[in-house]
């Protein structure tokens, strides 16, 4: 009976470490970005890892980037042979040292062409291809290539292999893609699938196929596992489709919000603490001090006048500055383009008028900050407020469009909070909402009509269908 609890347990607990494993794998990364949002420099360096398909891999990717500032692509693969190869090791320590010395954020990964040969396991023995210990040392070795990788703080796409001409191979080819497919899932990593994106209409091998541009023409080589310029071009299109979306999504991510306490944000931003601070204590307290004399400083009127006096906010002063970004122009050169960012003084009067009936549950409506992609690469920011100084509509006060519930929902994203008994309120059970709460059994009011009187339970109303 003991033994089985022991083991029981051991069962649980190597259970447990695998979900915590997997868990680690997905926790890693960047938040919502699978780019880090801030790389050195505002650029993101790239390199390419693999052997010859991966060379011709680079070459595409060349070409798709081509004049794309936020990235430095390295224009020499590092070569690895394949992860089966008899100097393997050797590979992945001098694949470490480059990138200590010579950090990248990108990771492009395709190897395995040379990858259908026998290797000797732990024993010693020599396992053949597709044979468990041979699966179970590729994956290792995969492993040990997407940590090394990770340690190094690169993201990772790894490329399958695509399918090739020859039948055994092209089995093997699929073998490998399943093994790693599984690495990847528990190391955090992204697959990018080039097997779908080469085959013919019933699922075989082809040399010819659509290009980018959806032209039929010759994307293999006569081997039947290389590619051709063309196919490069498109083998290099579906790395390009998902790394051109994580750089959308990381450039997004840079807009975060001001963390931290009060404490922390005053350090960092002190004019607004300054702007938000109360009225200072001394002058409460030495009025209090003072004598109540008529007239004199003590005086009720005085000191009300006095805290009145007191200024809560103050101006705000300007603070313009300009702003400098690298871009392309029409005839393919870079060029350096400032731009002035104009930020005019508030003097305090129009500041205490704004703010005049903020509270904590109630900030001031000084205007949302809108940001917008505009062609060329460029971020356009406004400023939306009231349009009167009141915020009045119609002899209502009305909120900023900013604040309008439907620019908060479409624009803003936001979850708007439901009122009780309206159709998205998801509480239970289930209440009446306001109007039916206060009218009881009386059907709801028409606008412009007299209430009409609470029908007779006893009898059916006008055009109700009888039970």
């Amino acid at each position: 009976m003991a033994a089985r609890l022991i083991l029981f347990i051991l069962v649980l607990v190597a259970a447990a470490g695998g979900r915590a494993h997997v868990g680690a794998a997905e926790d890693e990364g960047f938040g919502t970005s699978y780019l880090t949002p801030f790389p050195a420099g505002d650029v993101y360096t790239l390199a390419v890892i693999g052997d010859d398909l991966a060379n011709g891999l680079l070459d595409g990717l060349l070409e798709a980037f081509a004049g794309d500032s936020r990235l430095q692509i390295r224009t020499k693969h590092y070569f690895i042979n394949g992860l089966m190869r008899p100097d393997f090791q050797e590979k992945l320590q001098s694949l470490d040292e480059d990138l200590q010395k010579e950090p990248i954020h990108i990771a492009i990964v395709m190897l395995g062409a040379w990858d259908r040969a026998s290797v000797k396991d732990s024993s010693g023995k020599r396992a053949q291809v597709g044979s468990q210990p041979w699966r179970a040392e590729y994956a290792s070795r995969g492993d040990r290539l997407m940590k090394l990788l990770k340690k190094n703080n690169a993201a990772v796409y790894w490329v399958g292999l695509p399918n090739v001409r020859r039948y055994e191979a092209n089995q093997d080819a699929q073998m490998m893609n399943d093994i790693i497919r599984e690495r990847i899932y528990l190391n955090g990593v992204k697959y990018i699938d080039a097997h779908a994106g080469f085959i013919d209409e019933t699922g075989g091998y082809s040399p010819y196929g659509p290009d980018i541009t959806g032209k039929i023409r010759l994307l293999r080589e006569g081997d039947g596992v290389y590619f051709t310029t063309a196919g490069n071009r498109k083998l290099a299109h579906f790395v390009e489709r998902d790394l051109r979306r994580d750089l959308t999504q990381a450039k997004a991510d840079r807009s975060i919000p001001l963390a931290g306490g009060e404490t922390e944000q005053a350090k960092i931003n002190p004019e607004k603490a300054k702007l938000a601070a109360p009225a200072s204590g001394p002058v409460a307290t030495g009025a209090q001090t003072k004598s109540a004399q008529p007239g004199g400083p003590g005086s009720p009127a005085t000191t009300a006048g006095s805290q009145s006096a007191a200024p809560t906010t103050g101006e705000q002063k300007a603070d313009n500055g300009k702003i400098s970004f690298k871009g392309v122009n029409p005839a393919g050169r870079e060029e350096v383009v400032t731009l002035d960012i104009v930020r005019p003084a508030i003097p305090a009067s129009v500041v205490a008028l704004v703010t005049r009936r903020e509270s904590p549950d109630r900030p001031s409506q000084m205007g949302e900050v809108l940001v917008d992609q505009i062609a060329g690469g460029l971020s356009l920011m406004s400023t939306v407020a009231p349009a009167n100084a009141a915020g009045t509509i119609g002899g209502r006060r009305g909120l900023s469009p900013a604040q309008s519930p439907y620019f908060r929902v479409l624009f803003k994203g936001e979850r708007l909070a439901p009122k009780r008994g309206r159709a998205d309120d998801m509480s239970w059970p289930r209440g009446k909402a306001p109007a039916e709460a206060t009218s009881g059994d009386s059907e709801p009011l028409e606008t412009g009509t007299a209430p009409k009187s609470a029908p007779d339970k006893e009898q059916p109303r006008a055009g109700a269908p009888r039970r």
